[in-house]
């Protein structure tokens, strides 16, 4: 496996698990918290830290995406400006050999 392949798969992963933290928090501040304990004094082993935990890693996670993204780039063969392109090649494209207008035309009519 290429270092691209490599940094492919871990930005997948990285991607789905950014998918799942976000969809898990609730945009209305309840969210995985209100379901164990609903805002009440008494809490359930320490879920009145979830949203905390959610925040943090909705953070981490995005900018493990964008440093994975950005090192992906990197690794990309010929990503040192070596590469050519395509659009270029001589053999897809034909030339046509230009000829000069001839001279003796012009200056037949003005004499």
């Amino acid at each position: 496996m290429t270092k691209f392949t490599i940094f492919l798969v871990l930005i997948v992963v990285v991607a789905f698990l950014l998918v799942v933290v976000i969809m898990v928090q609730n945009p209305k501040g309840g969210g995985l918290s209100s379901s164990f304990g609903g805002g009440g004094t008494q809490q359930l082993g320490g879920v009145k830290k979830t949203g905390d935990f959610l925040d943090k890693s909705t953070w981490f996670l995005a900018t493990l995406l964008i440093a994975l993204i950005l090192l992906s780039n990197i690794t990309i063969e010929g990503a040192g400006g070596v590469s050519d392109s395509k659009a270029l090649d001589d053999d897809t494209t034909t030339q046509q050999p230009v000829t000069p207008p001839s001279s003796t035309d012009d200056n037949s009519e003005g004499n």
